[in-house]
């Protein structure tokens, strides 16, 4: 559990691990500096130990070059992945003086964004997963709208009504509360990252 909050955004970072494994294949990197937020969600392929040093291979990348590029940091994310069990992979980055928000993804981690007039964005991930084989990236970029909701998870979360969640102007403290309520799912390792932009 990480949670994160400046004057610029606010963001909780929970996950649970598949049924008593002693480790979760999910691992997350979150960093709020006074001009840009990153976070990193990858989920390792299957479960237990091996899931989790693909996962946290990934996030380690991302911790030591925050700077870089999404586009340069996905690549770097897929190398470290050579010969370790591979990962989908998803990076958030906010940049507070350029009024912008990038998004890139492999695989099948979900990103909804709800905008202060009411619109729901959801970028389309990239189908497959990381291993260290050549792969395309995409990367989405939005203009920053103040007064949005952000939610990022990886498959083993159990939906809700997104709109309804992120359209509901609550803390993010709330927000966790509820989406923690119903993550009852014992079968797969399952993260979350929810947020708002101030």
């Amino acid at each position: 559990m990480i949670h994160v909050e400046n004057k610029h955004l606010e963001a909780h970072a929970f996950q649970t691990a598949k049924g008593s494994n002693m480790f979760c294949g999910d691992s997350f990197y979150l960093s709020l500096k006074e001009d840009y937020f990153i976070c990193v969600l990858a989920d390792g392929l299957g479960s237990g130990q091996f899931a989790h040093e693909a996962s946290r291979a990934v996030t380690s990348v991302v911790e030591s070059k925050p700077k870089e590029t999404i586009n340069t940091l996905m690549d770097h994310c897929n190398q470290v992945l050579i010969r370790k069990r591979g990962a989908a992979v998803a990076i958030l980055r906010v940049d507070f003086k350029k009024r912008i928000y990038e998004y890139s993804c492999v695989g099948n981690i979900r990103f909804f964004v709800h905008t202060s007039n009411n619109k729901l964005v959801y970028p389309m991930p990239v189908r497959g997963f990381l291993s260290g084989r050549p792969q395309k990236f995409r990367t989405h970029r939005y203009s920053y709208e103040e007064n949005s909701a952000f939610l990022l998870h990886s498959d083993g979360f159990i939906n809700i009504n997104t709109r309804e969640l992120l359209g509901s102007k609550q803390s993010v403290w709330a927000m966790t509360d509820r989406l923690k309520a119903v993550q009852k799912n014992t079968n797969d390792d399952m993260s979350f990252i929810v947020g708002t932009l101030l």
